[in-house]
């Protein structure tokens, strides 16, 4: 758990010092997706759980945050609030209902609600169809900091994927966290030793939805626009890509993996069309050069080399460091 914290600190002081040098808004962006890729993690990873509808609760609590700022009038903390609540509420109705299945069958349904939640977007006069839900003002929070300066928008978007975070990392080095991983490998057992593990599914599953509500909510204030494109089937294919490109089932797996997928849309926006070709081609090398995904190789690495004999280890270091010497 020390472990676990100072890492955790030392994460949080390179994104507090990143817009230095990085764009801020790159990086704003990257904690949001980042965020959103950990709260889809936190069911297909640790739960067993793998969705493809995860972009119904990203785009609903955007929709409702831009609609509670823009015509309600609600500052942007309760646009927030309000927005992951939505998302809440709609993961425990999902959820209710798809964890009864599971594999393919869970995945169907999940995808079969997100796609009534597209259908709403589109055809709802407070979404704005095709055009979506611009101009949304981001306001002033607690009504003290206003969040139309950079710094103070950039300092926003942190504390909140710190908060998320910390809260994931807490939920999985609990007791909670080490039942769902207990029924995720093996669900039977779970039930015989007196676990409801739909129970515990199903907090799961609207903790997940809760939290990519808030990164979705956190998105339109940023951008000051919630859009068709958040709630589209697509979206929970990218963040299918961030969370099993960085390693499934790892903490800081979903964070690298968002950061990487970001990091391709905007250095490669110039390709056009074929940025999604080049994602497929990087998502289908790196699950048969890298199954574990990029973070989980790198733990089980380092697992190798602490399970191999001093002299062998020093030896190995000696052939991988000489060469960049």
């Amino acid at each position: 758990m020390r472990t676990q914290t100072l890492i955790f600190l030392a994460l949080a002081c390179c994104l507090a010092a990143a817009p230095l040098v990085v764009y801020p808004g790159f990086m704003m962006k990257a904690m949001i997706f980042a965020l959103f890729a950990c709260a889809f993690n936190l069911v297909a990873g640790y739960g067993r759980l793998v969705s493809f509808g995860h972009s119904m609760f990203l785009g609903s609590a955007g929709y409702v945050c831009g609609h509670a700022a823009k015509i309600w009038g609600l500052s942007p903390e309760l646009a927030i609030l309000a927005g992951t609540a939505t998302a809440a509420m709609l993961g425990l109705v999902t959820g209710w209902l798809a964890i009864r299945r599971s594999g393919i069958y869970f995945a169907m349904v999940t995808l079969a609600f997100a796609q009534m939640v597209y259908f709403v977007a589109l055809q709802a006069r407070f979404t704005g169809g095709e055009d979506g839900l611009q101009a949304v003002p981001r306001g002033m929070l607690f009504g003290l900091i206003d969040l139309s300066k950079p710094a103070n928008l950039y300092g926003f978007v942190l504390v909140i994927f710190l908060g998320g975070f910390f809260l994931i990392m807490r939920l999985v080095g609990s007791p909670f966290g080490r039942v769902l991983k207990a029924i995720s490998d093996h669900d039977v057992r779970a039930q015989s030793l007196g676990f409801e593990t739909n129970r515990y599914k199903l907090v799961a599953f609207v903790l997940s939805a809760a939290l990519a509500g808030l990164a979705g909510s956190t998105k339109v204030i940023v951008s000051q626009l919630a859009s068709l494109t958040d709630v589209h089937w697509s979206m929970s294919g990218e963040v299918l890509l961030m969370t099993f490109l960085g390693g499934v089932g790892t903490l800081y797996g979903p964070l690298v993996g968002a950061f990487i997928v970001v990091a391709m849309q905007n250095y490669l926006a110039a390709f056009g069309q074929w940025v999604t070709v080049i994602h497929g081609l990087i998502f289908v090398l790196c699950v048969l050069a890298f199954r574990r995904g990029i973070v989980g190789e790198l733990i089980e690495l380092w697992h190798r080399l602490r399970r191999t004999p001093p002299a062998a280890s020093a030896a190995l270091r000696e052939v991988v460091v000489a060469p960049q010497e």
